[in-house]
């Protein structure tokens, strides 16, 4: 498999915001204590392509915070754009290497939620916080791809939606055209939480082959909490999906989904 620049690539780790992951071994100039590398290239070139990345790349040089993904090195070859991170083996809270424990994916998701809460001090927002995008570590999780954040900059706009997988875990009032805000973060934090618990979506089945289709089930579904679930938890998403300004916000959902994990 070819690479980038002088990034090796093995294998591919999968496709996310206008972007693919790949494996690599770690070029010999990085100065880091590992043997591999996950490379983001991102999609596309010229000025669109260009925005996107450096983009990312602001969101994640403004922001300093154990649970979020560590950046490596960035770069530009062809006009293709690129930057590699840590590559955490364990997978993440939507495709685990290994079972998981309740305690282990609350502990994962308390973590994604404290580094939306450091995005948000920042003044940026992740807008796609879902299973896919917290990856595990030995000891929780790290929150991953920030290629939808957003500077929470007056006149700033931003286009472009995630892969439609993820809209289901999209606070609703950002589909409808809102702008995008810390309480839509928790909104997802809250639909995660619930796919975690319950191994299921707010809104049931969504026929994901058909964008059309599955925006529209969105929009005339209301979304709904399973029975069953723990109490403790069926509050928490509760509290995360009601009114906005009634929400918690993410480092409240991390308090308590720490207490969930220890509990």
């Amino acid at each position: 498999m070819e690479g980038i620049a002088d990034y090796e690539f093995i294998r591919s780790l999968g496709a996310g915001n206008h972007g693919e992951f790949f494996l690599s071994r770690r070029p010999e100039r990085l100065p880091v204590d590992a043997e591999y590398v996950a490379v983001k290239v991102v999609g596309g070139t010229g000025q669109d392509a260009f925005r996107r990345a450096t983009r990312e790349l602001k969101a994640f040089a403004a922001v300093r915070s154990p649970y979020l993904v560590t950046l490596y090195d960035a770069g530009q070859q062809g006009g293709v754009f690129y930057y590699s991170m840590e590559y955490l083996p364990g997978g993440s809270l939507g495709a685990p290497k290994e079972g998981l424990t309740r305690a282990t994916a609350l502990s994962a998701l308390a973590h994604a939620a404290w580094a939306a809460q450091a995005l948000h001090d920042a003044g940026i927002v992740h807008r796609d916080i879902r299973p896919s995008n917290v990856l595990l570590t030995s000891v929780g999780g790290k929150l991953a791809d920030l290629g939808l954040a957003q500077v929470l900059t007056p006149g700033v706009t931003v286009t472009g939606m995630g892969k439609v997988g993820s809209v289901e875990f999209t606070d609703p009032a950002l589909l409808q055209g809102e702008e995008p805000s810390p309480a839509g973060d928790v909104w997802s934090i809250g639909a995660t939480l619930h796919w975690v618990a319950s191994g299921m979506g707010l809104y049931g089945a969504l026929p994901t082959h058909d964008t059309l289709l599955t925006l529209r089930k969105v929009f005339s579904t209301p979304p709904s909490v399973a029975g069953g679930l723990d109490a403790q938890i069926a509050d928490l998403i509760h509290a995360c999906i009601g009114s906005p300004s009634a929400r918690p916000t993410a480092a409240q959902a991390a308090e308590r989904l720490s207490y969930l994990a220890a509990a």
